[in-house]
């Protein structure tokens, strides 16, 4: 399956650059695929994210193909996963396949431990550049 374009502001981009270079990859062993996943984004200004895209923050509704469970949950930086429910760190294998995708997009991702996990993303209920919060 080819991976759908992903975009992600700046903003987000020099977060996780910055995030990524405090990691242990034995800590984090899905750290290099959310890195390639960075490296073939489309990185835009904050003002510039189309309103579908899932950002950092953003509340999604997504699903997981193996299980046709549906979730609603926030995308966040680890620092803030234990502020309020609902969340899913970044560094999460679901987490990192997340990032950078639109409404209707499908993504393979590897699991830990083995075999791969089908993502489809069905909607952007919340996202901070669409409601004018660049800076959180």
């Amino acid at each position: 399956m080819q991976k759908p374009n992903i975009t992600i502001s700046s903003i987000d981009a020099e977060r996780l650059d910055r995030l990524i270079d405090t990691l242990d990859e034995k800590s984090y062993p899905n750290l290099d695929d959310l890195i390639v996943e960075l490296s073939r984004a489309n990185i835009v200004l904050s003002e510039q994210v189309p309103a579908n895209v899932v950002t950092m923050n953003s509340t999604i509704v997504f699903t997981v193909a193996s299980t046709e469970k549906e979730f609603s949950l926030t995308l966040v930086y680890p620092k803030d996963l234990a502020n309020k429910g609902n969340n899913i760190s970044i560094l999460a294998p679901v987490g990192s396949a997340l990032l950078g995708l639109s409404e209707g997009d499908e993504i393979s991702w590897p699991k830990p431990g083995g075999g791969d996990l089908l993502v489809k993303v069905t909607k952007v209920t919340y996202q901070p550049e669409r409601s004018g919060h660049f800076e959180l």
